[in-house]
């Protein structure tokens, strides 16, 4: 194990653990990066989606008490995943949900923009029917803690490009810039997936963009250090992060325990819905959603920026479920209840 600094003040024990296989039975094309960093493809009904190995480690969850925007929700508590995962590069497309469920919810149509307007069980459904029919493929949510490391990407700062953001790295509202700084541009709409910088990991619109669903129920955060946290047994909401293409760069808004999600949330097999008047996604932001049935849509704000969280199994699921990838899907801010859409596949492994 090492620690490694990096440009944006971030220090995280990194594990040199690799994967039990690579490349998988399913990867279609596999290979590695000039930074050496592992990813595999798998290709359904002519659709590829990348994934990428994020090693264990440990990190920082939450945020610090003198971070901009912050909610209480957020209490800054150490992390250890012993376990590394896949995890897709980018939100699910609305060209893979349409090859896999045969239909497409979404607002703003385009083949490779993230698919929205789903609902956290709409995202069990969608993972269900491809794991199916690939041998192996065993898709799911990331856990909020994946989540999180996986778009911290090593970084302590409120986002993975550093202390703040511009309408050039994240699609969010630009009439609301994150601590005071100058306003930019907003799109008022969802943009393509890999059309803006990826973070330091090669994952793409971690921030922004569209919320993404997590595997965990809402539940308040531990002091003490947490090792392969997956959230409580049981509640009443679904985990959403990371913000929207109408959310303010901030983050996620706080609980508000009216059991009600934010309206654009899209499952990345882990991920998390923004509501309107939220910030946009900063890496510690956390939003508690209600239920997690799809909705209609109704007027919302932007995804914005999302923390790394993708697809964990629960306490007391056999060791075997921890191998299962993971697949990210994002939501649409506009509806009453929350959409999501896949934003990422991840598969844990390690040996």
């Amino acid at each position: 194990m090492s620690a490694k600094p990096d440009d944006t003040g971030a220090q995280i024990r990194l594990h040199s653990t690799l994967p039990d296989s690579f490349p998988a039975p399913w990867a279609s094309d596999w290979g590695e990066d000039r930074y050496g960093r592992l990813w595999m493809a798998f290709t359904f009904q002519g659709v590829r989606q990348v994934l990428r190995w994020i090693r264990p480690g440990s990190f920082q969850m939450g945020s610090p008490p003198n971070e901009p925007e912050r909610f209480k929700n957020e209490e800054q508590h150490e992390v250890i995943l012993t376990r590394g995962f896949w995890l897709a590069d980018t939100a699910c497309s609305q060209r893979l949900w349409q090859a896999v469920m045969g239909e497409n919810p979404s607002r703003f149509k385009g083949e490779a923009r993230p698919v929205e307007r789903v609902g956290w069980e709409d995202c069990q459904a969608f993972l269900a029917r491809i794991n199916e029919q690939v041998p192996g493929l065993e898709l799911r949510l990331p856990s909020e803690a994946e989540w999180e490391y996986a778009c911290r990407a090593g970084t302590t700062t409120p986002f993975s490009f550093g202390t703040t953001i511009t309408p050039d790295q994240v699609n969010y509202d630009g009439n609301h810039p994150y601590a005071g700084d100058r306003k930019g541009l907003y799109r008022q709409e969802t943009v393509d997936v890999k059309s803006l910088p990826a973070n330091p990991w090669g994952l793409y619109e971690m921030h922004g963009n569209v919320w993404e669903w997590c595997a965990d129920w809402y539940g308040e955060y531990s002091a003490a250090t947490v090792v392969d946290p997956v959230g409580p047994f049981t509640g009443t909401g679904r985990v959403l992060r990371g913000g929207s293409w109408s959310t303010a760069p901030g983050g996620a808004v706080p609980p508000t325990g009216t059991g009600s999600p934010p309206p654009t949330a899209t499952a990345t097999a882990a991920s998390a819905l923004p509501e309107v008047n939220d910030r946009p996604g900063r890496q510690g932001g956390r939003w508690r959603p209600g239920r997690t049935d799809a909705a209609e849509p109704r007027r919302s704000g932007p995804a914005a920026a999302g923390a790394a969280s993708r697809l964990q199994p629960r306490p007391g699921a056999r060791p075997a479920a921890r191998q299962r990838p993971g697949l990210l899907l994002p939501c649409d801010h506009r509806m009453e209840r929350p959409s999501t859409f896949l934003s990422g596949l991840h598969h844990a492994s390690s040996r």
